[in-house]
């Protein structure tokens, strides 16, 4: 499998398949939000749209980066998510990286979204679609962020079937600056839980899809093969 790792404004081309990764904390609120029962994740191209969503379907949940605000029902933290019911609800998610990374792939013919929480099952399904060609979309700090950047490698490495250990990508995450931001209240909008949340690898055994659905951007939960039935086919 070839494999490019780039950040957002570095995409000058659509690729065939992009995995667009946002741990801290995008991708892992998403996988959180399907854990607790959302139907879909629509990621809007802006705070506006995220609120003109919700204006037109009052029974969407709309959540954003940074401290609560008018119009929106929850933050962009994992661990403040947890305990929120979701069941069958459209999630509308604008994050100030994640979000933008998927949307600047939206036209390639499959888009994952992924942290380390969905690490495995991301790679398993790469290896099911058998992607020759996959462009790792490096989120956060334009592209430099290395908690981004480490779970991509660590994503990439298992999906060429590599038995890579998850220890040392874990390590880089914890120390990247985004961690140390969170951790120490720089970001608001956080929970103490959310950097421990964000580095738990595998914690949902799905991978999330995203597509164009009438002109949005959707995510999707989707099942992958099990291990024992991926060595069978």
């Amino acid at each position: 499998m070839d494999t490019r790792f780039l950040g957002i404004a570095e995409l000058v081309e659509t690729p065939p398949a992009a995995v667009v990764v946002d741990v801290m904390r995008a991708f892992t609120v998403a996988a959180w939000a399907f854990a607790q029962g959302a139907e879909r994740i629509v990621l809007a191209e802006s705070l506006d749209e995220a609120l003109a969503l919700k204006a037109r379907h009052p029974d969407w949940v709309a959540l954003k980066d940074g401290p609560p605000a008018a119009g929106f029902d929850a933050v962009n933290s994992p661990a403040l998510l947890r305990s929120v019911d979701l069941g069958g609800r459209t999630v509308v998610q604008k994050t100030t990286a994640g979000t933008v990374g998927a949307l600047a792939v939206k036209e390639a013919s499959l888009v994952l979204c992924a942290g380390f929480v969905v690490a495995e099952a991301t790679a398993r399904l790469l290896r099911a679609r058998e992607c020759g060609s996959v462009t790792f979309v490096v989120t956060g700090d334009e592209g430099r962020a290395d908690e981004d950047l480490a779970c991509a490698q660590y994503i990439a490495r298992r999906a060429a079937g590599d038995g890579a250990d998850a220890a040392g990508f874990l390590r880089r995450a914890g120390a990247s600056r985004a961690a140390a931001e969170l951790a120490e209240g720089v970001r608001q909008g956080a929970h103490p839980d959310d950097v421990a949340l964000c580095l738990e690898l595998d914690r949902f055994p799905f991978a999330m899809v995203a597509a164009l659905e009438d002109s949005l951007m959707v995510l999707r939960l989707c099942a992958v093969p099990s291990p024992t039935a991926e060595a069978s086919i």
